[in-house]
């Protein structure tokens, strides 16, 4: 059975990094998913994933996944969670605890027993919590994802596109209230369901859902995107450590053009309908001087503009590092002030096709603007 194991700190971190460069801004925050990973670590688990291979066409997997918004708290927003009780004392599962949760919720509810998980996408916390919800359970976690980045919708995946259902879906947030999702008319319901719930519960909830054969696993996966996180974490470390320039080693990598480099001159947000909103403005220095960058975001980073001329959208991806360190930043980190590099690289062909556009596309979003390929925007 080929497997990867995580044996230290150091290793757990560098795949987190990774997971949180391919997040795109979103995917959560890359310090509760080291929580996450280092409190199994220290309880003697082995941190590992498989080949998907590896398991049988007819076992039951399951796809658990952090949903809703990680904007930061307000104190008016703390105020009115705590008319309905909803406080620090009454908080009584982190992440990784309402994901496991909801693992349970589901395998109740259908019946089944789970001999798999697989993330729903690449993120700073939203991967490692799939991984550790499934060793609160002593289940394996495949390696890959459904997206290969991460992603605002649900409809936004891989099963959406080859026509396979997500529900019924298990919903747990940090207080201990706990939804089924039994039936939906199709994915953009269950999406606004869950995100209506994840609004109640005052952040992310965890869930559960896409309850697939292994079979069906094996054809819609994105494979080797868990060991590929781990290869461009470590690359971000080691070339710091050997005095290289990450941003370039980055973009080498990932065969990615850097759109701009400096400093984050203006952040404009918003939290509603369960999503975290806004724009960040990158005013150019050196070679970049005299060019402005803006990157609008949902969760996470979908259109890039300089000087006002479109030169990325999503389906591709748009991250943003230190332009020192090429350590990447969500969005919840991301602050005025902050030195910062823009890269842009190809999303999979998967999300290139008609119907991948059509739900991760710039006019998806409800702007006017045709999705062109990062590379003829960039010749």
């Amino acid at each position: 059975m080929a497997k990867t194991v995580l044996k230290t700190e150091t290793d757990i971190r560098d795949f987190i990094r990774g997971c949180t460069l391919m997040g795109t801004g979103g995917g959560g925050l890359e310090e509760n998913g080291v929580q996450s990973l280092m409190s199994e670590l220290k309880a003697g688990k082995e941190i590992s994933w498989i080949d998907v291979d590896d398991i049988p066409d007819d076992a039951v997997t399951a796809c658990p996944f952090l949903m809703g918004s990680i904007a930061p708290k307000t104190p008016e927003l703390l105020e009115e969670m705590n008319s309905f009780g909803m406080n620090e004392k009454t908080s009584i599962f982190p992440e990784k605890e309402r994901i496991a949760r909801s693992i349970t919720e589901l395998q109740e509810y259908t019946g089944k027993k789970f001999d798999a998980v697989v993330p729903l996408e690449l993120g700073g916390a939203a991967t490692p919590g799939c991984i550790a919800a499934g060793l609160v359970h002593g289940i394996p976690t495949v390696d890959g994802d459904y997206t290969g980045r991460a992603i605002p919708e649900i409809p936004q995946t891989t099963p959406y596109l080859h026509g396979l259902k997500l529900w019924p879906l298990s919903a747990v947030d940090e207080f201990g209230n706990v939804s089924i999702i039994k039936d939906a008319m199709n994915y953009r319901v269950v999406e606004r369901m869950g995100k209506k719930i994840s609004e109640i519960g005052y952040g992310l909830t965890g869930d559960t859902g896409f309850v697939f054969t292994g079979k069906q696993t094996k054809e819609v996966l994105l494979r080797g995107t868990l060991t590929m996180c781990l290869k461009l974490g470590r690359l971000i470390r080691e070339a710091g450590e050997q005095g290289k320039d990450p941003v370039a080693e980055l973009a080498k990598e990932l065969n990615a053009w850097v759109l701009t480099t400096g400093t984050l001159t203006k952040k404009e947000t918003e939290n509603k309908q369960g999503y975290y909103w806004g724009y960040h403005t990158v005013t150019g220095n050196g070679e970049y001087e005299g060019k402005t960058a803006k990157v609008w975001f949902k969760n996470e980073h979908h259109i890039c503009w300089i000087n006002d001329k479109v030169v990325a959208t999503s389906p591709d991806i748009i991250v943003l590092v230190d332009k020192n360190t090429g350590m990447p930043y969500t969005n919840p980190v991301l602050a005025e002030g902050m030195e910062i590099a823009v890269l842009g690289c190809r999303a999979v062909d998967i999300f290139r096709s008609e119907k991948g556009v059509d739900i991760l596309g710039p006019r998806y979003f409800g702007f006017d603007i045709d999705y062109v390929p990062i590379e003829d925007l960039m010749k």
